[in-house]
């Protein structure tokens, strides 16, 4: 059971080769669930790798580094960051359009501004954790926005049926807390700002719910993106100990 699990969050969140899972069920994607900051991890793994092994060329270690980024997880928050953005900048006198929008396959000016300002923004970030010869603790940012899905997850309504409401059905508070609190202890180690990860993501819970009353699939990753960008700004202002 813990496998099956295991392989549907791999192959939901990345784009990872996996054995294929049969009888997939509605409520398969909740239960695995409880696994995407194990995911996260693994991005984060496979993300540190190019920054650390190139520290001595920064440039370059940034831009493999972000490549690493979004070959593995096949740009899916950056897909839901440009749908966000178009949504919010087609809503802002007329709220009610932000649904309607959302649910437009193309992508407008801006998502695409939306989308090259992430990919920029990440990519200096990563220069300068590599510049900077510590980039441990960016094995934690990927797990820290994975874990912020669960919490947004259990906080916020869904605004329609999707994404954000399958994460919903059946997902306990126990692996948002026992992950909170793995977590938080590795931070401690490798870049203590990020123990502000929750408050945070705590943050995205206020601003969805005053901004749109609830989440969808689409808030999900674009807020993965901004809370992953949010803490590599932290960990360059504020490096870590070791």
């Amino acid at each position: 059971m813990i496998l099956r699990q295991l392989i549907l969050a791999v192959q939901f969140l990345t784009r990872l080769p996996t054995p294929q899972v049969a009888d997939f069920r509605p409520d398969d994607l909740t239960r695995s669930a409880r696994w995407f900051p194990l995911v996260g991890l693994l991005v984060g793994a496979l993300v540190l790798l190019p920054v650390w092994l190139l520290q001595d060329r920064p440039l370059l270690a940034g831009v493999i580094g972000l490549l690493a980024w979004v070959w593995v997880t096949g740009a899916l928050h950056l897909d839901g960051l440009g749908d966000v953005a178009d949504a919010l900048g087609a809503s802002h006198r007329n709220p009610q359009r932000f649904l309607e929008v959302l649910k437009d396959p193309h992508l407008g000016v801006f998502g695409t501004v939306a989308i090259g300002m992430q990919m920029l923004l990440k990519m200096v970030l990563l220069s300068e954790l590599a510049r900077a010869g510590n980039p441990w603790a960016l094995l934690l940012v990927p797990a820290w926005g994975r874990w912020a899905t669960l919490l947004w997850s259990r906080r916020l309504p869904p605004l329609q049926a999707g994404m954000a409401e399958r994460f919903a059905w059946q997902l306990g508070v126990a692996p948002l807390w026992a992950w909170g609190v793995v977590l938080a202890g590795a931070a401690l180690w490798l870049g203590p700002v990020l123990v502000l990860a929750p408050l945070v993501a705590w943050a995205g819970v206020h601003y969805w719910r005053r901004a749109l009353g609830g989440i969808s699939g689409d808030c999900l990753g674009a807020g993965t993106e901004v809370m992953e960008t949010a803490l590599l700004l932290a960990l360059v202002l504020v490096p870590p100990a070791l």
